[in-house]
């Protein structure tokens, strides 16, 4: 199914849902209250020349424990570092996959999101997958129960973590990632203001509201509605369930967001479709730019892409174009 909504009407959306009036607040809260965990950097020897790898773990809130892969070029110079997200339900890219990035001259740091693929553990005393049902867990308790939540805070708590590397340059930190990890790169702008630049391909999470509207189109958000088919099928928590979403929804937490920002869109997404895309782009206020690809989905994108985000990375000069 292709998003009904014309590109024009796009432009200027804002969501399906109104923001809480307390979502700044619940925000300042929640980061007020977190203290940077202590962590553990076990240096890796894969005999790669030229960087050093080490795998960082942390204990996370509510005892979640957080795994990422590090990448840091060899010598005492600080550099720039790219936190890498990954999509919904898998892992960290392979160690080899991520050498592409560090390539560049920066530091690599990729998350393993809690109770997915990865290493990292949805709760301490649990080594296993919990993905299915994780963007709605909690929806029912309140927002201080969303699981995403906790995931949003781990992903701050890695920066912070990271900004005391004596080998970074904590002024140049961007975030990057596609599906979920184009949200999650959203994420760590809108609560880590330390981000200089923010990438993010096709984002997830974004204005539930509509894709409850749309329909169940994607295996991504279909947890939502088996919820409503097989739990509440009259919809009489509908507006319970919105109202704690919205304090994860990317259309909300982007207003947060001070760094530049660089969105990559295909116009055929059936999965996170152009609409919640756009919302969330639009409600960003800082410096921002939405590249859209008219033939392209919710899918691998080879041709020219990569080179475009290697450029805004670095500040190469690749022709991407013909």
């Amino acid at each position: 199914m292709k998003d009904p909504m014309s590109l024009k009407e796009m432009s200027t959306y804002q969501g399906a849902f109104p923001t809480p009036t307390d979502f700044h607040e619940f925000w300042q809260k929640q980061l007020a209250n977190l203290t940077v965990p202590d962590y553990q950097l076990i240096s890796r020897d894969f005999k790669i020349p030229g960087v050093d790898c080490y795998e960082l773990t942390f204990n996370g809130t509510r005892y979640g424990q957080v795994y990422a892969k590090c990448i840091f070029p060899e010598g005492s110079q600080p550099v720039p570092v790219i936190f890498y997200f990954h999509g919904y339900m898998g892992q960290s890219p392979d160690w080899a996959t991520l050498l592409s990035l560090a390539a560049g001259g920066a530091g690599v740091v990729a998350m393993d999101v809690r109770g997915q693929a990865g290493k990292s553990l949805d709760h301490a005393t649990f080594d296993g997958v919990t993905v299915k049902g994780q963007v709605i867990r909690g929806a029912l308790q309140g927002p201080d129960k969303l699981f995403f939540k906790d995931i949003y805070l781990d992903v701050y708590s890695l920066i912070e973590i990271v900004a005391s590397f004596s080998r970074v340059d904590n002024t140049k930190f961007t975030s990057y990632g596609g599906s979920q990890g184009g949200a999650l790169a959203l994420v760590a702008a809108a609560l880590n203001h330390r981000l200089t630049q923010a990438i993010s391909i096709y984002p997830f999470l974004g204005d539930f509201k509509r894709v409850l509207t749309l329909g169940d189109h994607s295996e991504a958000y279909n947890e939502l509605f088996r919820y409503f088919k097989f739990s509440d099928p009259f919809h009489q928590t509908e507006d319970q369930v919105m109202q704690t979403l919205a304090y994860i929804d990317l259309k909300n937490m982007s207003q947060l967001i001070k760094c530049p920002v660089k969105m990559i869109t295909g116009l055929e997404d059936d999965v996170c479709f152009p609409s919640t895309q756009f919302a969330i782009y639009n409600q960003i206020t800082s410096a921002k730019e939405h590249l859209l690809l008219p033939e392209y989905g919710h899918e691998d994108m080879h041709v020219a892409v990569n080179d475009q985000v290697f450029n805004w990375l670095f500040k190469t000069k690749i022709e991407v174009a013909k």
